[in-house]
């Protein structure tokens, strides 16, 4: 049984676990091993160090354990196509996946909720979120039923949403890391239902952490241990109730998740033994090595497709009697048989938005976490006494970009840059920033993002995991839509297990 956050594993909360005491693992003593002084001791200064189980599994997701991989083009390649991604050894760390693009109905709930909590004082952002339905256009094909009922009707509630922008996408991750953590906070007592948030007063991770959003507090808010405290207070990260955030997937981790290299693995670990380090072939598309996108075993599903794709110019879905794939536009997301990690579609059906952005080389990436897109930013602080400036008037805690004058001064040797912008890194003079002349001499630009996967409307090339394309981050289109990931914190099993490393016998740690 999966461990959720809403499942039977957190029905047994305790006063002194997070989501569950169910956990078998050794509790912590208590003490520190460096002071000697109690934990969660309010004639001790009140230190509070909770029982931690390890991190629950938000909903939508399942577990990818990271590890090494090839990560790049190795099939062969075709002559008009630019070869884009040579081959490395790049190694990811574990991570969480939605097992389905976004649906229409999940993205409904979304611009459901922002109209509720912003359309009477801010119509705009309403508008701001609402995916193009015009992306279903062509000047010489007949799409208007797709383009008005796609997004809005029933029919296509689990169908995935399209005309997403890359920064649309981003901003669902960040409203969809804001319901979950409240959601859990309701759950656990800390808050009771508001239905009735409105602009400023509305639940974000960062204002309820940051003491600026109170809400209703429920039965079992957190009890503040310091002796010189309020009695109750709000939880923030330290207390292990709230979850990372949700984000698009970087490039590699998009990858290494699609090629589910672990069904490859001939002995994968287990409770009762080491797993083997060897992966024994080379996926051709997500389900599995065998070079076909038919099923092969002799059954009653012998010779169906296993995505959906275009077989050939004006065959989309096959003949009537004898449909291919069953689908002429993007089909449910549960769709089609699921990879070795249980991910849906992760060839086929739409391309997804990634986090990099684009650049025709990779020699400058990193061979651990690869990724290109960082632009360092921080939360906006008063500047008398360095708190943090009060929310605005959406209820927002307000970030901005580092000065270049803060990134040199951290003095780092891992971090050799100039500027707080890295999405250029490496692409050309090694004294100042360098911009492709997009318009001019490139197509290409900081605003370009990558996009992986095969379409609906795509051949069968691009279902292979190492193919890679991109897109403005500003333009949607009907064959792109986007699923989310959460970073695995501490250790990169599953398991929940209390640490990180090999441990043996009687050295076990504590925890």
């Amino acid at each position: 049984m999966k461990r959720t956050l809403f499942g039977v594993s957190l029905l047994c909360i305790g006063a002194a676990t997070v989501f569950t005491s169910c956990s078998s693992k050794k509790s912590h003593s208590g003490v520190s091993d460096k002071t000697g002084w109690d934990y969660n001791d309010s004639k001790l200064g009140g230190f509070d160090v909770p029982n931690y189980p390890g991190q629950q599994m938000g909903p939508g997701l399942t577990f990818v354990e990271g590890g090494r991989f090839t990560m790049g083009q190795v099939e062969d390649d075709l002559p008009t196509v630019e070869r884009n991604n040579t081959p490395r050894t790049v190694s990811v760390s574990s991570f969480y996946m939605d097992e389905t693009e976004v649906a229409n109905v999940h993205y409904r709930e979304y611009t459901y909720w922002m109209k509720r909590a912003y359309s009477n004082d801010y119509p705009e952002l309403m508008q701001k979120v609402l995916p193009d339905s015009t992306v279903w256009r062509r000047a010489l094909a007949y799409n208007e039923p797709l383009v008005e009922y796609y997004f809005r009707h029933a029919a296509y509630n689990y169908y995935p949403v399209v005309g997403v922008n890359w920064y649309q996408a981003n901003e669902y991750c960040k409203w969809r890391s804001d319901r979950v953590n409240e959601y859990i906070l309701i759950k656990n007592g800390m808050l009771k239902k508001n239905p009735n948030q409105v602009n400023e007063d509305v639940f974000t991770t960062t204002t309820y952490a940051s003491g600026q959003y109170e809400g209703t507090p429920g039965h079992s808010k957190k009890k503040d241990l310091d002796p010189g405290g309020a009695g109750k207070r709000n939880v923030d990260y330290s207390d292990g109730y709230l979850l990372p955030n949700y984000r698009l997937p970087t490039e590699a981790e998009w990858e290494y998740a699609a090629l589910g290299l672990i069904s490859n693995n001939p002995q994968p670990e287990t409770k009762r033994r080491r797993g083997e380090e060897v992966i024994t072939e080379r996926n051709t598309y997500p389900w599995g090595a065998k070079n076909t996108t038919r099923y092969g075993l002799r059954n009653e599903y012998q010779g169906e497709f296993l995505g959906n794709f275009k077989r050939g110019a004006g065959d989309q879905m096959g003949v009537a009697g004898g449909l291919n794939d069953n689908a002429d536009i993007p089909a449910p997301v549960y769709s089609y048989k699921p990879n070795a990690f249980g991910l849906y579609n992760m060839a086929g059906n739409v391309s997804e938005w990634t986090l990099d952005t684009y650049r025709p080389t990779n020699e400058e990436q990193s061979d651990f976490r690869p990724f290109r897109g960082n632009v360092y930013d921080t939360y906006k602080r008063n500047a008398e006494d360095g708190s943090l400036e009060d929310k605005d008037s959406i209820g927002q805690l307000e970030r901005r970009v580092m000065t270049p004058e803060e990134i040199q001064a951290k003095e780092n040797e891992n971090l050799v840059l100039k500027y707080p912008d890295a999405r250029d890194y490496g692409d050309g003079d090694s004294t100042s920033q360098f911009t492709y002349n997009y318009g001019v001499t490139s197509l290409i630009n900081n605003e370009s993002k990558v996009i992986k996967g095969a379409s609906w409307a795509d051949r069968a090339y691009y279902m292979s995991p190492g193919t890679r394309r991109f897109m403005q981050a500003n333009q949607a289109s009907s064959t792109v839509g986007f699923r989310c990931v959460m970073d695995r914190l501490g250790s990169p099993n599953g398991d929940n297990r209390e640490t990180a490393g090999n441990h043996f016998g009687k050295e076990k740690r504590k925890g």
